[in-house]
């Protein structure tokens, strides 16, 4: 089956929930179809927003801290995710590596720290996965203050010389600036999204602007669902971020080549061979009419930073903007724009400064747009300030 980055576009947007958007008080379909990245802070609700009609910030952020409908606790690539608590197996088990695959990509720089306690990665997981047993019962505040409090935890744990290394200074961090963390600490760090596969630690309510920790157990005053085989996560990853190959999978995951074939292989019987623009890789058999209709070309959308929908790699990301500099420009290390979304393919991207005044939104668009869809990009502007509950100080729209 031969397709065009512009039918994948179509489909990936309905995939996404993007559009057609879903009615209010769809939480846990939007959040569900494939997680929504929380990175930087915030995030989840500008990608939340665009995907389900009518939501308020004050309904989203009540379904995560108070009606727990959602959850959110270190998932794929180790970043931040909200998806729905009774899906919390999807999204964090099938991440937990088994015997002979190799460590996450979030993990390798662990590797300074180990050779200097003379202790393997295996060893060196069970000791933080132990000490965060003390979780139970107790929210600590602050990344910082979580690392500090696993690393004292496990200190007793050690021989005497091992010790005295984990209570040194930690090899990590920029030359000549001080952090305070301990080598310990470093390893707590490195250590604790494994923990989060294994659902001993989630995120709690923020306070201020400080992330908040606790166990599942304290958080939801119950342990989290079933454990899935991982079937279900590779299959919501080939419906919303294909059509893909095994490689783009463990770019996505975040997980070795062999982890990421194990699970892609659960699904290997519901896929079908595709060609896009001149790239060979599968699709979900499932999804073959819906990839062959394409459409939403009237589909105007601000995808947030690291929204799901741009969470795509290598040679797919010319699907969304075929030229190469405005593809550095809109996923960069680090700092990514807004990407302005036209069908679903990128016309331009978006940033927002803070002022005294409210928030100042910039709209860069690199190629001109029909008078319809030029309108459509402001007004969507003008609703998501509103949606953020903060004044428009200024909207400036460039060419």
């Amino acid at each position: 089956m031969e397709l065009t980055a512009a039918s994948v576009c179509g489909h990936r947007l309905r995939a996404h929930h993007l559009y057609p958007r879903l009615p209010a008080g769809r939480l846990a379909e939007a959040a569900g179809a494939c997680g929504i990245q929380n990175s930087p802070p915030g995030a989840w609700l500008t990608a939340m927003y665009n995907r389900m009609a009518h939501c308020t910030r004050a309904e989203l952020e009540q379904a995560l801290e108070r009606d727990k409908i959602l959850l959110q606790a270190w998932s794929i690539r180790g970043a931040p995710l909200v998806f729905p608590t009774a899906q919390a197996g999807v999204f964090l088990t099938p991440l937990q590596a088994l015997p002979g695959e190799e460590p996450w990509i979030y993990t390798r720089g662990v590797s300074l720290a180990l050779e200097q306690l003379s202790l393997s990665f295996d060893q060196a997981l069970a000791l933080v996965r132990e000490a965060a047993g003390c979780l139970a019962g107790r929210t600590v505040t602050g990344k910082d203050a979580l690392d500090a409090l696993l690393a004292a935890e496990a200190a007793p744990r050690l021989d005497a010389a091992r010790r005295a290394v984990w209570d040194g200074p930690s090899p990590y961090g920029v030359p000549g600036r001080r952090t305070g963390q301990t080598l310990g600490g470093a390893v707590a760090s490195f250590l604790l999204r494994p923990c989060a596969f294994g659902g001993q630690v989630v995120f709690g309510a923020r306070a201020g602007q400080s992330p908040a920790f606790t166990s599942p157990q304290s958080w939801l005053g119950a342990s989290l669902d079933a454990p899935d085989d991982g079937a279900s996560l590779a299959r919501r990853f080939v419906h919303c971020q294909g059509p893909a190959t095994p490689a783009d999978f463990a770019a996505w995951l975040g997980a070795s080549p062999s982890q990421a074939r194990r699970l892609w292989n659960l699904i290997a019987g519901e896929l079908m061979p595709v060609t896009v623009a001149g790239r060979a890789c599968w699709a979900l058999a499932a999804d073959a009419d819906s990839l062959a209709a394409g459409g939403g070309q009237d589909c105007v959308t601000l995808a947030g930073p690291h929204d799901p929908y741009l969470d795509v790699h290598g040679p797919a990301r010319a699907w969304i903007e075929p030229d190469e500099g405005c593809r550095r420009m809109l996923w960069r290390t680090v700092a990514n724009p807004g990407a302005v979304l036209a069908g679903g393919q990128a016309v331009g991207m978006w940033q927002v400064k803070t002022r005294a005044g409210g928030v100042e939104v910039t709209v860069t668009l690199w190629r001109p747009l029909p008078p319809a869809q030029r309108a459509a990009v402001q007004q969507a502007a003008e609703a998501w300030a509103a949606f953020q509950e903060k004044p428009l100080y200024r909207l400036t729209v460039r060419t």
